[in-house]
């Protein structure tokens, strides 16, 4: 299906100005992780293994806003950790919302009921609710019985309440496409949620569980079955078709890192979301100081088997901006 007709708007406004600018690198969208710190721990990430000094720390507004506007992208991802314990989460949405931003919260919504009234519905808001499958499997994943309940629950008042709710969903190598269908089927046609996010479990190089990441053949088998019989067609997928293309091998492209940076307590993070190789105090000083031919697939080992949004995306959507024929697919096809 492909972006909101509004956010389609706004990034191509966006990057016909940078084409204008002659800019070669840009962010699309910057994940902000104002803390660290969350409720769950999931075996496949690493967030929750800083130090308790790091954990206790929260980004302030001043900073976080200060971040998105340095960087000028259109659209932000509000991150973590668990980015509903932060005190001033819904001070930090409605600043960027203020500042023509389309914003993002992820959340594995266990506290969104608890926070809810903070917030209100805005075209260029959304709920973004971890679900990574069905309910024994995602309760699995998140380490912790009964989330998947919660989470289900918190869609459903979140819905009511009149918001925008995307999903966004990471598969790893003990999943089978069956299991991808089942859980997007139930998503897209029971929960009914706005959009769907999907990913290949990325090699986080902190998650506790090291063994349960996808190599790219099987990914490209993964979704090329789960994709099948006009399944991804009638889903509701937040994906370029480029992107998912991409996913089951029907395109190849080289990671765009830069064009989703991660900010963080810490800073900019070198080179991206799932690696840090340092960090730096600006945007700018980010783009400037990181060896960016240094990565990538068969330039990093830690690249290989690497196929997660955060790389790929970007490339697709600029790929897609660039050809008169798949802006056009994107708009009546998936």
């Amino acid at each position: 299906m492909g972006l909101p007709l509004n956010l389609t708007v706004k990034m191509g406004s966006y990057l016909l100005k940078q084409k204008l600018l002659r800019r070669e690198k840009f962010p699309l969208i910057v994940e902000v992780e104002p803390l660290f710190a969350c409720n769950l721990a999931c075996a496949g990430c690493g967030k929750i293994q800083h130090p308790a000094s790091v954990l206790k720390q929260r980004m302030p507004v001043e900073q976080a806003v200060a971040a998105v506007e340095e960087s000028g992208a259109p659209m932000v991802s509000l991150a973590g950790g668990e980015p509903l314990m932060h005190p001033q989460i819904d001070e930090i949405t409605r600043q960027l919302l203020k500042r023509g931003k389309f914003v993002v919260l992820c959340t594995n919504a266990v506290l969104l009921p608890k926070h809810i009234h903070k917030f209100k519905p805005h075209r260029n808001f959304a709920w973004m609710v971890h679900i990574d499958g069905l309910q024994e499997r995602h309760d699995e994943s998140v380490s912790k019985d009964g989330v998947f309940d919660q989470a289900v629950a918190a869609i459903k008042q979140a819905k009511a309440a009149g918001f925008q709710v995307y999903t966004n969903s990471t598969f790893f190598n003990n999943d089978s496409p069956q299991d991808i269908i089942e859980v997007l089927d139930y998503l897209n046609d029971e929960l009914k949620v706005d959009r769907m996010q999907i990913s290949p479990g990325y090699a986080y190089e902190k998650a506790p569980d090291q063994d349960r990441f996808l190599g790219v053949e099987q990914t490209r088998q993964l979704f090329k079955k789960a994709f099948g019989d006009g399944r991804r067609k009638k889903w509701r997928l937040n994906h370029s078709a480029l992107y998912l293309d991409f996913l089951e091998g029907k395109q190849d492209f080289e990671c765009t890192p830069w064009a989703i940076p991660s900010y963080s307590l810490k800073g900019w993070q070198k080179p991206c979301y799932l690696m840090a190789d340092g960090y730096t105090e600006t945007y700018q000083e980010l783009l400037d100081t990181t060896e960016w031919d240094n990565y990538g697939r068969g330039k990093d080992a830690r690249c290989d088997n690497c196929m997660a949004h955060c790389g790929y995306e970007p490339t697709a959507v600029l790929a897609t901006m660039s050809s008169l024929r798949e802006s056009i697919r994107a708009v009546t096809a998936g």
